[in-house]
């Protein structure tokens, strides 16, 4: 999982927009305007924004300010439900919100206070929830009774995406993904697995160098992270890492600490471990 702007394709900087939003919000709360235009505008101003938060230098800032953004998206939506940019401004960013937020806070405060990170996870299992459905929602924007057909014949109802549906797969299999990986003592979340897997594929068939690796990056956590017994591949992992590097031209941490994370700690091996550990704080981000 990546903080550092995937949802970008579709994104620009949030400051250009303001003058535009402040003149929207006057135009949506007229009762004499052309509300869902206005609304429309607003969104994709708003879905248009993603990168230019992901890439702040002030995290704490960007905490403290997400809610509200996330909130005004999901208002806009109930005006204008199938606004595209919205629905994948949503599912990334509850998505990176959850993961960025309150799962790696529970991480850390796993130890010291067990029943707060469980709090934070049940919070982060919400939200990676709704981004999933969000997601599922946008596909079946252009692609009617996709949800459905995805539940019975995967590899039929996956045929029909291109690859202007790139990130909206990535989103939706990330959030489920990461729904999962906080739902493992609930059987009926870990057979949805293969969905998630599904997803992934086919987003990776029609784009593999989509967001600089980022699909790679999931498939070093996907591989390296099952024991060989349960389909897992460490040779795979390896070879998604370097993909994964080389579309990045070495400039994200992610697939180092996902390598680390998975194929080093099941192999016990702690030279590796520390070797990516050691090169993903080197990684210069700027």
């Amino acid at each position: 999982m990546n903080f550092e702007g995937q949802a970008g394709s579709e994104a620009g900087r949030p400051s250009g927009h303001l003058w535009a939003i402040a003149l929207l919000l006057v135009l949506a709360a007229s009762a004499c305007s052309p509300r869902l235009w206005a609304v429309n505008r607003l969104g994709d101003a708003l879905a248009g924004a993603g990168s230019g938060w992901a890439r702040d230098d002030d995290p704490e800032l960007v905490r403290d300010a997400t809610p509200f953004a996330l909130k005004t998206i999901e208002s806009l939506l109930a005006e204008s439900p199938r606004h595209r940019g919205l629905l994948l401004a949503a599912a990334s960013g509850f998505t990176q919100y959850g993961y960025a937020f309150l799962q790696q806070e529970a991480d850390e405060v796993e130890e010291a206070d067990p029943e707060r990170a469980e709090a934070l996870r049940a919070r982060a299992r919400g939200l990676y929830r709704r981004a999933r459905d969000y997601g599922l929602r946008g596909l079946e924007r252009d692609h009617p009774g996709f949800a459905a057909r995805l539940a019975v014949e995967p590899g039929a109802a996956l045929a029909e995406m291109q690859a202007g549906d790139v990130p909206l797969l990535y989103w939706t299999g990330a959030a489920w993904g990461a729904w999962i990986g906080l739902s493992k003592d609930r059987p009926a979340r870990l057979a949805e697995l293969p969905l998630v897997e599904a997803l992934m594929r086919r987003a990776l068939a029609l784009e593999p160098g989509f967001d600089a690796g980022a699909l790679h990056e999931f498939f070093i956590t996907y591989e390296g992270g099952r024991p060989e017994a349960m389909g897992g591949s460490a040779a795979k992992a390896r070879d998604h890492f370097a993909a994964a590097v080389a579309l990045s031209g070495g400039r994200r941490a992610a697939p180092l600490v996902a390598l680390a994370e998975t194929v080093a700690v099941q192999r016990q091996d702690r030279e590796e471990f520390e070797r990516l550990l050691d090169d993903a704080l080197a990684v210069d981000l700027e």
